[in-house]
Parts: C-alpha cells; sequence; structure tokens
C-alpha cells in the first residue's frame, strides 16, 4: 500500500497545484523542471466530424472499403507485410497509369509533394524548363522551379483555355528545354489539356515529358508509356477516392537515367527519389529512408484495388457519363460551361460560368447549409467568375449529380434567377 502511495504521489499533485516533477528526475535532467501550465489543455472528448458531400474540385468522398482500411493494425514501416502491401500499390499504379516502369510508388506526401519531387529529381541548377501555365497549377510548378534555379521559359494561355500541339511544337524546337510541364486536368480553370503527339515531339528535342495528373486521374484515359510521358505526380484524394496524404508517381527510363547523370544530387533528402525509390525497392534492395504514412497506404492499397476491379475503361465511362448527366441539368438552367471547346473541358471539375447579376457566394453558402453539399467558386484567375463541380471517384454516382442540380436549381430561385 505505501509503495502504491508512493507512486501515485505526482499524480494527486495534478489539478489546482499542476504537476509537481520527483526531486529525482529534476536531478536527472538538470534542467529546471517548472509547474506545467494547463490552460491550453486540450483537445479533450472524443472527435465528432459533420457528414458533408464533397462535390468541389477535392478532396472528394472516401469510398467507405477505403476508410475501412485506415482502422487496421499498424505496422512497421520495415516488416515485410508491410513492404508487401507497397509492392502492391507499386503494382496498382503500373496498371492505373498504363506503365511497365517499374519506377512507381507513393509520394509520402499530398499533390505538391509529387510536384516538389518531380522538379527536384529532373531538374538540375541551369536546366531549361518550359512550364505550360494554363491556371494555378502552372503558375506554381513555375515558382518551384524557379527555386530549384531551373531557367523557366513560361507560356500562357488565357484562362479556360489549352495548348495546341503546334504552340508546343513551336516552343520546344525554339528552347529544346530539358523538361516540359503540363498539367492534364487544371482544376482551377477545369481544362482538359491534350497530350497527343508530345511524347515523341519531346523526343525529338532531348526533352522529359512532365504531367500533373491530381484531379484526372482515374477520371480520363492515361497511358504514360504509350503517349511517352517521362513523369507523372498525382493525387490520392481525387478520382482514386482516397484521403490526402499520397500522391502517385511515376518515372519512365529516361527520367531515370537524367536522374542517375546528375552533376549534382536533388536539392532535396526527403523527396530524393534516389532514396525514396531504395526504400521501394527499386534497385534490388530495401534501404530506410523515413516512416511511410502507413494508415494511408493501407488506404490507397484498396483504392488501387477498386480501380483495379471496377477496370479504367469502365471507369473513365462513369466519368464521362456523369459528366453529362450534369451538364444535361445545368444547360436547363440556363447555365453555360467556363470551357468554351468541348474538347477542352474537364469532366473531373467542371466549371460553370457565374450569370450577370447572381451572388455566387450565397448559392455556394445555401448548397452547404441547406444540403451538406459543398461546391466551390473559381481559383486564383477564376475567382468570382465561375462554380467548381467535381465528379470523382466515390463521388461520381447519379444521385449525388442529382443533388448538386437541385442545390443550384434552390440557390438560383432564391435569388429570383429561374
Amino acid at each position: 500500500m505505501r509503495n502504491a502511495q508512493k507512486l501515485l504521489a505526482p499524480v494527486l499533485e495534478l489539478g489546482c497545484r499542476g504537476y509537481v516533477a520527483p526531486a529525482r528526475w529534476a536531478a536527472r535532467a538538470a534542467e529546471e523542471i517548472a509547474t506545467i501550465d494547463n490552460s491550453h489543455r486540450a483537445p479533450a472528448g472524443v472527435i465528432e466530424v459533420p457528414s458533408r458531400l464533397l462535390m468541389g474540385p477535392g478532396p472528394a468522398n472516401a469510398h467507405p472499403r477505403i476508410l475501412a482500411a485506415q482502422t487496421l493494425p499498424l505496422l512497421g514501416h520495415m516488416h515485410p507485410p508491410f513492404l508487401k502491401i507497397m509492392d502492391e500499390l507499386s503494382e496498382g499504379l503500373r496498371y492505373t497509369f498504363q506503365t511497365n516502369s517499374k519506377y512507381t510508388l507513393m509520394v509520402s506526401g499530398t499533390g505538391h509533394a509529387g510536384m516538389e519531387a518531380a522538379i527536384a529529381n529532373l531538374v538540375e541548377p541551369g536546366d531549361k524548363v518550359v512550364v505550360g501555365n494554363a491556371g494555378i497549377w502552372g503558375e506554381r510548378v513555375a515558382i518551384l522551379s524557379r527555386r530549384y534555379q531551373a531557367d523557366v521559359v513560361e507560356i500562357k494561355v488565357p484562362s479556360g483555355q489549352t495548348f495546341s500541339y503546334e504552340t508546343l511544337k513551336r516552343t520546344l524546337l525554339e528552347h529544346k528545354p530539358a523538361v516540359l510541364f503540363l498539367c492534364q486536368g487544371e482544376s482551377s480553370t477545369g481544362t482538359h489539356q491534350s497530350l497527343a503527339g508530345l511524347g515523341d515531339l519531346c523526343r525529338q528535342t532531348g526533352t522529359l515529358l512532365l504531367v500533373d495528373t491530381v484531379c484526372s486521374l482515374g477520371g480520363v484515359p492515361l497511358f504514360a508509356d504509350q503517349w511517352g510521358v517521362d513523369c507523372i505526380y498525382s493525387g490520392s484524394q481525387k478520382c482514386l477516392s482516397g484521403p490526402p496524404g499520397a500522391s502517385p508517381f511515376f518515372m519512365s527510363e529516361r527520367a531515370m537515367e537524367k536522374l542517375q547523370r546528375r552533376k549534382t544530387p536533388p536539392a532535396t533528402y526527403n523527396l530524393d527519389m534516389n532514396l525514396i525509390g531504395d526504400y521501394w525497392g527499386w534497385f534490388g534492395k530495401r534501404s530506410y529512408h523515413h516512416t511511410a504514412p502507413v494508415s494511408t497506404f493501407y488506404a490507397m492499397r484498396e483504392a488501387l484495388a477498386l480501380v483495379a476491379e471496377e477496370g479504367l475503361e469502365a471507369m473513365w465511362a462513369r466519368h464521362q457519363e456523369l459528366h453529362h448527366r450534369l451538364w444535361d441539368g445545368l444547360r436547363s438552367m440556363g447555365l453555360k460551361p467556363f470551357v468554351e471547346k468541348d474538347e477542352d473541358r474537364l469532366i473531373t471539375v467542371n466549371t460553370i460560368k457565374v450569370p450577370e447579376g447572381v451572388d455566387w457566394a450565397a448559392v455556394v453558402k445555401n448548397a452547404m447549409d441547406t444540403y451538406s453539399l459543398e461546391i466551390a467558386g473559381g481559383l486564383g484567375p477564376t475567382v468570382g467568375k465561375i462554380w467548381r463541380v467535381g465528379i470523382m471517384g466515390f463521388n461520381a454516382k447519379p444521385q449525388n449529380v442529382d443533388l448538386v442540380l437541385d442545390a443550384f436549381r434552390d440557390g438560383l430561385k432564391r435569388q429570383g434567377k429561374l
């Protein structure tokens, strides 16, 4: 009993007087042990999260099977069962990217981490990089490339437009850059950039083709090998229906050759693909680099399993069908697409012109307040000009699109516009 009282004595000191450490602790640490300040002692209780239908540009709602995977017991990041899951992720990415390259993995981090990994590994100081800036994501790649001391040639198109093959050919032949960056799905404007013929063109000029597929992977066709793409990064929380926190990543043999030939190592340890690739088994062994986000990788293993079970062709067709359903309803209300040309229009993040005299923010607020539904306004160059509706992954269902249409109809009626 006396021993128990001695053990409990520090606990009993908690409360009005705060915690007082035993003298032996202070002596061991040779530091002054102060009274603990409990004024910021939070959070308390069990977390509560409201239910929302996320039909904006992302994140989208995660599939229940993917959420359930995150509750599985943790494994060590070097345990053989976890390494097997990493191998399954690599294989699932090869299917999703449509590549035979062994250089596929999940970057531990969101799409921005994938973006930085691509630039940091492919670009050496002084390399010329042509950045196709069709919105905020091209703008950020240009900023990031300059931070890695690239010689950036930035080409731009007006919001809602894409780059023609002729423009890109002329630019590549003139500059012969080390890297050409394009965003397949530009979520700030709702455009879908065609990659037709660019792989061959880049090989003629000794250029690596880098593509952002954060909001397009799994929603629209992509053939990394057939189209001659050299590096791709993406996101977990859009068409793949996973939680934010992992970035699907791919490198071609050409990209790997460039990385291996570098005169200087990548100016990042955290995102150095020589080191991360070694952790993923790219070079025939497994070396510790960092502690992977274990539960997130469980989730993405399930996400890629769902892609394989549905099949890419069916998945792409589902997104296309729901895109048409959305626009049939929007046009019946007199709403028009922001992207003028059908062939330039992204089906996963749909951009809608805000009509003259309509309070776009009130429509967004009413959707959330009345329907627990997220739709979004513009981003960057399109703020105040458009709404953005995501049709991605698990959320690409007829009933969800119909609820979006109900919310628009209600929001416009409240402003006397229907």
